[in-house]
């Protein structure tokens, strides 16, 4: 069978639209920034305001309303509440509170205080030991302050609450404990914007080739996840949900050379996939199939699955129907598609297999 070459999509023209007209958000380094500058000026003056203005990476400005501290320290501390605007985001809402501490050494010293995360693992960036606080957010709180007075700090940050909303995130597989990230590249978070997910992905092949981590396992959501691990006998953090980010998965893994994936979804993933789309976000791309019509007739299925193909917009009819009739020849090739469209995608470099599971997630249907 030909089969297209393998892409990812941009986004589509109506989320494009969509994103003019929904509200942009902050990152957790933004409302940290601000918080260390409004805890620096309750120290200089005695006095918190009430809001502050900070720069942002990029040069933008960005005024964030300031709430008094939500834990008790010495020094000066003060508090932002996170709003992601219309980006779903399981830290919106959350209380960004940064205490400063007067510190006897000529340089800021960052911890974690509580709800922020703890680093354990090397690969990050982050030195083992240290509040999992990436560069950009670090380099936007010391600026904020310097702004305001040129003494040096011991700079807390703490998340109520963080610890829960870390078991949303990949933390604890990264060797993140304790809580949640102080992270930003940008300092705003888009609506529909997917960075902060990307960026775990990389972060999790990156932490799984820091420690010698030579195979791994891609699966699409947390029920591939879950099966995955039954499936193969891997340690934790060879485990990595990479979502919609096939292409940027198979990329990372082999920037950091990973030599071999194992690839575990369901048919409406694999379907997209098979026809090359390395991106495979609902807004982005629809299942096609006229694909799956095909894989039904080279398998020389019976015409009901044949029909099947075609009769909705989804992949899961299709597979139902194969499955109903324990025809499960079309679906062993479209894990062999799919197969062979990300080893086309990566120029070959990486060895692959996929896994076909259920709906359910609880049994493996086909494999290539």
């Amino acid at each position: 069978m030909d089969i297209k070459e393998a892409y990812e999509p941009e986004l589509s023209e109506p989320i494009k639209k969509a994103k003019k007209t929904l509200a942009t958000g902050y990152t957790t380094g933004t409302c940290a920034a601000a918080a260390a500058k409004a805890a620096a000026i309750l120290y200089k003056t005695g006095e918190l305001p009430d809001k502050v203005t900070i720069t942002l990476p990029k040069g933008q400005q960005v005024t964030l309303p300031i709430l008094p501290p939500v834990v008790n320290l010495d020094g000066a501390g003060a508090t932002v509440k996170k709003y992601a605007g219309d980006d779903p985001d399981c830290t919106d809402g959350a209380l960004i509170t940064v205490h400063l501490i007067p510190h006897k050494e000529p340089f800021h010293t960052f911890k974690a205080g509580p709800g922020v995360g703890v680093v354990t693992l090397e690969g990050l960036g982050i030195k083992v030991g240290e509040p999992s606080i990436t560069k950009v957010p670090r380099e936007m709180i010391k600026k904020a302050v310097s702004e305001i007075i040129s003494d040096f700090f011991i700079i807390t940050i703490s998340v109520p609450g963080g610890q829960e909303m870390a078991k949303q995130t990949t933390n604890e597989r990264l060797g993140i404990i304790g809580g949640i990230s102080i992270l930003g590249t940008t300092g705003v978070v888009k609506p529909f914007s997917t960075a902060a997910y990307r960026a775990s992905v990389a972060q999790q092949i990156d932490v799984a080739a820091y420690q010698n981590l030579s195979e791994v396992v891609f699966a699409i959501g947390s029920r591939s996840d879950a099966i995955a691990q039954k499936l193969f006998n891997l340690p934790p953090l060879a485990f990595i949900e990479v979502g919609d980010f096939t292409g940027l998965a198979l990329k990372r893994a082999v920037l950091r050379h990973i030599q071999s994936v194992h690839f575990v979804a369901m048919a409406g993933k694999l379907t997209k996939l098979a026809s090359g789309v390395m991106m495979t976000h609902f807004h982005k791309s629809n299942i096609d199939t006229s694909l799956l019509r095909k894989i039904a007739l080279e398998t020389n299925s019976p015409e009901v699955v044949v029909k099947s193909a075609t009769k909705t917009a989804t992949a899961r009819h299709f597979f139902e129907t194969c499955v109903k009739h324990n025809t499960i020849k079309p679906l062993q090739m479209l894990c062999e598609l799919a197969k062979q469209q990300m080893l086309a995608f990566i120029n070959h470099q990486l060895l692959i297999d996929v896994t076909l599971i259920d709906f359910d997630a609880k049994q493996v249907i086909a494999r290539s």
